[in-house]
């Protein structure tokens, strides 16, 4: 009993203190947020992002809440991921690699008349494909940081947009929704895979955060996204952090092969949507 009483600590049920981590797509955005919720509690962090520029601005600033590396890389190229796997290495040494956050992602939007072929294949290599092969590529790092209760983690960062049609940014998001439930169908079966080898693999569908990739979106429709939303509002930092800090702490050791919407219940919700009978 005095194990398990113990176990129920919060800062010990919820702690990543000692722990490795990988978060791609690390520089910005939620990626810039899941970074630092991950050294807030303890853990090393290695951010990767395409441009070196702003992986060393990031970097100077997350360097305030822990220890923190960062390499330049672009995840749908084989030789980078090789790279940034024998980075990985060379940082983290013997402890292997605890967390992997598949988070870099790409989007397009486009009237399926105006839609073009390179950007749907862009779309679904870099949110479906280098995850894959991300993931396959470090599995000797994970494999190494696995242990009994307490197991690597994959968390593959997914969307609300792949678990219902988006429309309130009114221009079709054709690959960016196929990519994300082909995202949260790929975790479920890595999940199957590489639970007996000591790794979960779990998604999380997050709804609009403030991020690069939203924030035009959130300018523009920011009242129409609310009114979607069950909660009237958008998602806060913690918000997704704490989703996070679940899943790769002891709290989530057993969660395996699951999608976490964490969205306000958008994904679930028909809205307000008055503007869609509104005059053009």
């Amino acid at each position: 009993m005095s194990r398990i009483n113990s176990g129920f600590e919060a800062r010990q049920l919820f702690s990543v203190a000692g722990k490795t981590a990988l978060v791609t797509g690390g520089s910005g955005g939620l990626g810039l947020i899941m970074a630092e919720a991950l050294l807030r509690g303890g853990a090393k962090v290695l951010i990767a992002s395409r441009k070196q520029s702003k992986c060393d601005e990031a970097q100077a600033y997350l360097s305030a809440f822990g220890e923190c590396f960062s390499m330049a890389a672009d995840v749908t190229l084989a030789e980078h991921r090789l790279a940034l796997r024998d980075y990985t290495s060379s940082v983290f040494g013997a402890q292997g690699l605890s967390i992997l956050v598949n988070n870099a992602g790409a989007n397009w939007g486009a009237s399926i008349e105006q839609y073009p072929d390179d950007a749907f294949a862009k779309v679904m290599n870099t949110n479906v494909n280098s995850v894959f092969s991300l993931t396959r590529d470090l599995l000797p790092l994970l494999e190494v940081a696995a242990a009994d209760l307490n197991p690597a983690r994959v968390v593959n960062i997914g969307s609300m947009d792949g678990l219902h049609v988006p429309i309130v940014q009114r221009v079709p998001t054709f690959a960016y929704s196929a990519s994300k439930a082909a995202l949260h169908h790929l975790t479920r079966t890595l999940a199957v895979d590489l639970g007996p080898r000591g790794i979960t693999v779990n998604a999380i569908a997050p709804g609009f955060f403030h991020s690069k990739m939203a924030d035009h979106v959130l300018k523009v429709y920011g009242d129409d996204i609310a009114g979607d939303s069950p909660l009237g509002r958008c998602g806060e930092p913690e918000e997704i952090a704490g989703a996070l800090l679940y899943l790769v702490s002891r709290a989530g050791a057993y969660t395996n092969g699951i999608v976490l919407p964490v969205d306000g219940g958008t994904h679930i919700s028909k809205g307000r949507r008055d503007w869609m009978n509104a005059p053009g």
